[in-house]
């Protein structure tokens, strides 16, 4: 058994002192909790791990290497209730979760609001995910099978069952009475719906306006009207548009009828802006979920199918290389100049790229302004393409002596970056405009057109202008 010194300070402190300036666990708390769960010493384990907020042992645990997490949560059983794993990363907690009896499983996600057991169960195996609603009781059995019905990624997996509604013929007396005498009722909220005979929404009251209202005055006539009402389908990225734009904190969700069956809270959608934000930049880059807890296997699988279609668009390049095989033998230096013409390209491409792809992600670029958008970027490619030609002309004609040679790069590299700026905007825009995510695609053809156009540009001028003689 060894010997574990815990420092002599409240529980709050206690926990913070784990914690680096960035609110990260310290490698050497880290390692303080594995050597005590190496050595059998259960009892030293739980009392590092014991003071943590819940989304710190989540990080505890993907910070633990894989081989060694079933051992730190055999330690640590008590602990581990559906908060921690509400905050855990999708990889390592399926790991867990494998790890867990199905009856287990379903008292986990028996504590959670139904979005987050919903997070817990939909990933499952469909054998082991029937299990677990059979250990369930019966009415968190019917919500989340109700909301597996919805599609991945919509308002339905994401909305919570748990919330407050009232009739509109009531008063703001009749709805505290409610609220104080029901106790099974959900306690985390900021505002109640207010619907009509047939539960549908018809305004909100925020709990602030009922606490200074009168208890004789009608719900209906302190609620507010106008709402944000989010159908059920809507996917989680235009819901998450949807706060953002009208700065919400909840919203009720309706399904087809217009019916109130949940509603969705702010915390939800800034998990949501963060997994979308990154979902997008790993897409442009064809890494996949770029998750570090993910399988070698998975990440290979996601990055070799974009490096192979990279392949197919490289040797596009070098066709058209070969085509000009006699211009580059009798003059060496367009070999050497080359590569600088296609790099420039394509970061300016990329530049372009990724400016747009997040103004469609974030409905910032529509058809309304597409036009507008395309001209833009000609713009500022042609002010960054005449910057730039000016300087690798002027370069070039100096150090190679060869004022002709200097004219030839500065009218290709102009050339490029003007094709870069238009293909970094239209590829993505038409791509969105066929219903295709513009994250996913767009750079294997952006970086194509780039490269092939340059090549073709420089080495195309060279040969047309006689400068190789």
């Amino acid at each position: 058994m060894i010997e574990t010194e815990l420092p002599d300070m409240d529980t709050e402190a206690e926990a913070d002192s784990q914690l680096d300036r960035d609110d990260r666990l310290r490698p050497e708390f880290v390692r303080a909790v594995l050597d005590a769960v190496e050595a059998g010493d259960t009892e030293a384990a739980r009392a590092l791990v014991e003071p943590l907020h819940p989304a710190d042992i989540a990080d505890l645990f993907e910070l633990t290497p894989h081989e060694d997490r079933a051992a730190l949560a055999h330690a640590v059983t008590d602990l581990l209730d559906g908060d921690v794993f509400a905050e855990m990363n999708d990889y390592v907690r399926e790991d867990l979760i494998d790890a867990l009896e199905p009856h287990e499983v379903a008292d986990l996600a028996s504590e959670l609001d139904t979005d987050d057991a919903v997070a817990i169960i939909e990933d499952m195996e469909p054998d082991e995910q029937r299990e677990v609603l059979r250990a369930m009781d019966a009415d968190d059995r019917a919500a989340i099978e109700e909301a597996l019905s919805y599609p991945e990624e919509s308002a339905g997996r994401l909305m919570q069952r748990e919330l407050i509604a009232v009739p509109e013929h009531w008063t703001v007396g009749d709805a505290i009475d409610y609220l104080r005498g029901h106790e099974e009722l959900t306690t985390d909220f900021w505002e109640i719906f207010v619907v009509d005979p047939a539960h549908k929404p018809v305004g909100t009251c925020a709990l602030s306006w009922m606490l200074r209202t009168p208890r004789g005055i009608a719900i209906a006539d302190v609620m507010q009207r106008e709402q944000t009402l989010i159908p059920v389908d809507m996917d989680q990225e235009e819901v998450a548009l949807r706060f953002q734009k009208y700065a919400l904190i909840s919203a009720a969700v309706v399904d087809n009828g217009g019916r109130l069956v949940g509603m969705i809270t702010v915390d939800d959608v800034v998990h949501i802006i963060q997994e979308e934000a990154g979902e997008d930049a790993l897409l442009l880059s064809g890494a996949g979920d770029g998750d570090i807890n993910e399988s070698v296997r998975e990440s290979y699988s996601a990055r070799v199918r974009w490096l192979i279609a990279n392949l197919f668009t490289a040797l596009l390049a070098s066709f058209i290389i070969s085509r000009f095989e006699d211009t580059i033998a009798r003059m060496v230096a367009l070999a050497t100049l080359m590569p600088i013409v296609a790099g420039v390209g394509g970061n300016a491409g990329t530049q372009t790229l990724a400016v747009t792809v997040r103004a469609l992600a974030t409905n910032q670029l529509t058809q309304s302004n597409t036009a507008r958008a395309v001209l833009r970027e000609i713009r500022v490619a042609l002010l960054n393409g005449i910057t730039i030609a000016v300087i690798i002309g002027l370069g070039v004609g100096t150090i190679f002596a060869n004022p002709m040679l200097g004219a030839v790069i500065a009218t290709a590299m102009m050339a490029n970056i003007v094709i870069a700026g238009l293909a970094g905007v239209l590829v993505p825009v038409v791509l969105e405009r066929l219903h295709a995510d513009p994250a996913v695609a767009s750079s294997v053809f952006v970086t194509m057109t780039t490269d092939s156009m340059g090549f073709l540009a420089f080495l195309g001028l060279a040969t047309a202008s006689g400068l190789v003689g």
